[in-house]
Formats: C-alpha cells, structure tokens, sequence
C-alpha cells in the first residue's frame, strides 16, 4: 500500500443551501473542479464536511454521491472515527466499502483517552476494516495527543495501518515519527501551513482544506516539493501562506466556505450549520483581499 494517499488530499466542505439542504449540484461542480485541478485524492465525510452536524441517513447519501462523482478518477478516503468505539467498529461492520480506498480515523474525542487506550483502539479498527487505515492526530480539537511512541508502535505493529495526518503543529514530535517509522508508512500534513516544511522532512503530502478554494496552486505546490524543487514550491507557499493563515481566523470550515464564495463569485453559498456561523465581516473582507491579491 505505499503511496496510497501521496501528494495532494482534500478535506471536502460540504456545500449547503440557505435552509441547511445539502447542494448537491454544487458538491459535483467541486469534485469536478479539484480533480480537473490535480489533486490526488479526496477525503469526504471528515471535520472539514461539518460531518458531525448531519444524521446517518446524509452521511450515507454523501458517501454515495461522492463515489459516483468521483467515477474512480482518484483515491477517495472515508472519514470515520468516534470516541466510542464499538460504535466505530458498528459503523465499519455496516458499511459498503466498495469505491473506498482507506478511511481516515480520528483520535477518540472527549474522554482524553490514555496512550494505551488509544493503541488499543486503533489496533481494533485496523483489525475490523477492509481497507487501510490512516489514523488522525488533531489534538487542538480532540483534547488529547497522540504521542509518537504511540503512532510509531501502531505504524510497527499493525499493517493495515498506513499512515498518520498529523495535525498536531508540533515538528519535534512529527520529526521523531519521521525518523522512526518504517518506510511505507505515510506522514501526511494537516495543517496548510505547515505542508511544506513536513515534505522536506519527509512528509508524503497533505490533506488540504485550502486546496477546496485553491486547488491547482496547493497542487502544484506540493508537486514541486515532492520532486525536490522547494524554490519553486516556496514561492507558491509564500503566495498562499497569508490566505491560508487567515482562512482558519474564525475556524474550519466557516474560512474555507468564505473563500468558496469569493473564488466562485457568489456561485458558492456560503452557509455553515449551526453551531458553527459565518466570518465575520472583517475577516470576509480580508479574504477577498487577500484572493484577489494572490
């Protein structure tokens, strides 16, 4: 299974309308436009799709959709983790994986598991799924972090395991899981920010929310870094670098729906479920600013 899940993923925002409906039409013209703009694969039904927000029935109507938009022109990586977990194993027991490449896993939230619950959880998921398995590593949202004692002891011990998207922000620990983990195992970036620096360390690329508003400039990015040409891609990365820090002001993907809007021209409803709202004016106008400049 390695390179899997190499270069450019993309965390799918969920296009609503005004009244909250999914738009699928708009969610077609978004698969459509990353996969014409060269990305790798698509990861559908994670943070960034408000996931947590919609009922078992949307869920499974969006897996479906995107699998059938998709048409097999790349990889598509399924969100899929809780913090309970038979309730994840249930969840894996009754669903469909045809058309699935891998699903992606975060840590369990809420409960602040110890290191060993969490080793034993993934080590069950990994055990269950007919797919592979990257594990997610988000403290910022889940309260507790994955060590990389942790990450290097599943990437050894369990072969279904291929990766980890690392979203932590701490290159000490991400440098040591580099330096430690065996050769096919994929660290992949989870922040925007910081996908260039995890490449030249060894990272094996991203799973970008920005590339849903920029997806031929993250593209082309993390192509030139993979190749070796870091002056090209620190060129791209310092274009996007401000926008990209600005879009995750006020939270994900409530920055990213924003720029959706002012890339497409207001063709892009920029609606969000509650509890989550819209930037703020300010910030809205920043981003277009900051769009139009780049």
């Amino acid at each position: 299974m390695k390179g899997l899940f190499t270069g450019t993923g993309v965390a799918l925002v969920t296009p609503f309308r005004k009244q909250s409906t999914i738009d699928f039409s708009r969610l077609q013209n978004l698969i459509d436009n990353i996969i014409d703009s060269g990305v790798n694969y698509i990861v559908a039904l994670g943070t960034t799709s408000e996931a947590a927000t919609m009922t078992d029935s949307e869920k499974s109507t969006i897996q479906d959709f995107v699998i059938e938009a998709v048409d097999d022109r790349v990889p598509i990586m399924l969100g899929m983790g809780g913090n309970n977990t038979q309730a994840v194993l249930d969840n894996i027991s009754n669903t469909n994986f045809d058309g699935i490449s891998g699903i992606l896993s975060v840590a369990p939230y809420y409960n602040k598991p110890q290191q060993r619950g969490l080793a034993q959880h993934f080590k069950m998921i990994a055990e269950l799924s007919p797919v592979p398995v990257v594990i997610y590593n988000v403290p910022g949202r889940t309260g507790c972090n994955i060590n990389a004692e942790t990450t290097l002891q599943l990437a050894h011990e369990c072969p279904n395991i291929i990766g980890i998207k690392e979203a932590s922000g701490n290159m000490q620990q991400i440098m040591h899981i580099l330096r430690e983990k065996p050769a096919s195992f994929q660290v992949i970036s989870g922040d925007d920010a910081l996908t260039l620096p995890m490449i030249a360390l060894g990272a094996s690329g991203v799973i970008s929310v920005a590339a849903n508003a920029l997806p031929k400039e993250m593209s082309q990015m993390v192509s030139l870094a993979m190749k070796g040409d870091f002056k090209k891609a620190q060129q791209l990365h310092y274009k996007m670098l401000p926008l990209m820090n600005a879009m995750f002001e006020e939270g994900n993907p409530a920055g990213v729906k924003a720029l959706l809007e002012i890339a497409t021209q207001g063709q892009f409803t920029n609606a969000l479920r509650m509890p989550l709202v819209k930037v703020s004016k300010p910030l809205y106008n920043k981003l277009a600013s900051l769009y139009n400049e780049l």
